[in-house]
């Protein structure tokens, strides 16, 4: 296929074929932005994630750009619209819900092929804003672009970010803030809730014509075999197990795993109150407003299971009831599989043996036991010497009981030697999965506030640090030391 050259990736070449719009009326509204009082101004833009829709990066700095992705202007081909879907919030199932400051701008089609949805977040009401005004603050919007690209560093499945912009219109959340709008892009933004709907509604036409439509778009080597719903509900199972494994590899929280929130294609989906541990706790909560502690850290494999459960209730109007209950049962082994596999990396362990579970869980008890920073240490780890003698002060400094350190460093140590592991070795493999850099609350916090007082610098140095956090980066080691004591208490809600 001949690659378009720069003189044709700009805007107007931009290819849209917009096959969610073609499904039935019921699966969405049609509407168009409602743009800021004033044009809106760039604060950031992605390049790479340009280059996926086949557009040159110096289009990014046209005011054409900000007018386009920031509700002022249509490009031939876009039809907007509001997904409609459901979905069970904090286990309780709310009948509608739907894109409430959302619109589809419509599918962007690059010279591969490939399709990417691109959602404008913070567009103005819907007809699903259940009472809301539609629009997105500053301090969200920042949260979630820096966060799409943390995720993406990180080598975890997610949405991207394509652009971030800003305004001075007042958007009254605790407090007055200024309004701002993101699109995100994906292949698509199904969510489990968008099967809900028609499934509680009884319209189970529209459910399988829903679920023909992403076999179909995102899962085409399912399209003619026998029991295809089953064996999509299988592969999304899988999915899903290998995304919760690795936000739970890398101390990561989602915060809100409702199920609206939940994507079909395993994807990194609705960055709210998401929080990076600082002090290890597998208890740990990032959102204020989650009192019962549903979706705490380590209640996120679980609520995939659960998630994962609602889903195959919608479907079972498409597929049996046993063939969703043997999908849904090798959730488990697959998510334990998959965190094994990267606990044992990030311990540097080459082969896989019954013990690794309990040298795991021992030293995260000695982390959880002592409050050491999840990110540091599991990074300090690489410099551990497997020599005899060697008392490893670096990694054990950590930790508030030598004592109990000593005894499982041993065990650590015996262990890398019977592999026969060798040091630099180890260290070079676990510096490829152990990050230095995480976007950590108070790094957000500190963009934020910049960005408030129209100082967008920060947002442009940590998005380019989280490009790349597993290499040592030079003049960047503050972004890597521990979070000063106020940003170890900061609170984010689903307002964040």
């Amino acid at each position: 296929m001949i690659q378009k050259d720069m003189a044709q990736r700009i805007l107007e070449t931009l290819a849209f074929d917009n096959t969610y719009a073609r499904l039935p009326q019921a699966f969405y509204a049609r509407l168009n932005p409602t743009p800021f009082s004033a044009p809106p101004n760039l604060i950031h833009a992605n390049q790479v994630a340009a280059e996926l829709i086949d557009l040159d990066p110096e289009q990014l700095t046209r005011p054409e750009f900000a007018e386009l992705f920031g509700g002022n202007a249509l490009a031939p081909g876009m039809e907007p619209l509001a997904m409609l879907y459901s979905g069970h919030q904090f286990g309780v199932y709310v009948p509608q819900l739907g894109d409430g400051r959302a619109i589809l701008l419509g599918e962007a089609k690059n010279e591969q092929g490939q399709r990417w949805d691109l959602h404008l977040k913070g567009a103005g009401m819907t007809p699903f804003s259940r009472d809301g005004d539609g629009r997105a603050v500053l301090r969200s919007t920042i949260r979630e672009y820096l966060c799409c690209a943390a995720m993406q560093g990180l080598g975890i499945p997610t949405t991207q970010a394509l652009c971030l912009v800003g305004s001075d219109d007042k958007v009254y959340r605790e407090q007055i803030e200024t309004g701002a709008m993101l699109v995100r892009m994906a292949p698509t933004h199904v969510r489990f809730g968008t099967f809900e709907v028609f499934y509680y509604r009884k319209q189970h036409e529209h459910l399988k014509i829903l679920a023909d439509y992403v076999i179909e778009q995102h899962f085409p080597h399912l399209h003619d075999v026998d029991e295809k719903y089953a064996k999509f509900f299988a592969e999304v199972v899988e999915r899903t197990a290998r995304l919760i494994a690795q936000w739970q590899a890398v101390g990561w929280a989602h915060g809100v795993m409702n199920t609206d929130n939940m994507s079909i294609l395993g994807l990194t989906l609705d960055y709210g109150p998401y929080g990076f541990m600082d002090d290890y706790d597998a208890g740990f909560i990032c959102n204020h407003s989650d009192h019962n502690g549903r979706y705490a850290f380590n209640q996120q494999p679980y609520i995939g299971l659960w998630n994962l459960s609602c889903l195959a209730q919608a479907l079972l109007p498409l597929a049996g009831k046993d063939s969703l209950k043997a999908g849904l049962e090798t959730y488990q082994p697959l998510f334990e599989q998959e965190y094994q596999k990267r606990m044992r990396a990030k311990l540097g362990l080459i082969e896989t043996r019954a013990e690794d579970d309990e040298l795991i869980r021992d030293f995260l008890g000695l982390l959880q036991g002592s409050h050491a920073d999840y990110t540091i240490v599991f990074r300090d780890l690489g410099t551990f010497s497997s020599a005899e003698g060697m008392t490893n002060e670096g990694v054990r400094d950590h930790f508030l009981n030598r004592d109990r350190f000593d005894a499982w460093a041993g065990r650590y140590r015996d262990r890398l030697r019977s592999e026969d592991s060798r040091d630099d070795e180890r260290q070079g493999r676990m510096n490829r999965v152990n990050p230095k850099y995480v976007l950590r609350n108070y790094l957000a916090q500190v963009a934020i506030e910049k960005a408030q007082n129209k100082d967008f610098s920060e947002i442009d140095r940590l998005f380019a640090l989280l490009q790349d956090p597993f290499k040592d980066q030079p003049g960047r080691q503050v972004y890597a030391a521990p979070p000063p004591n106020w940003g170890k208490h900061l609170t984010v809600s689903c307002s964040s």
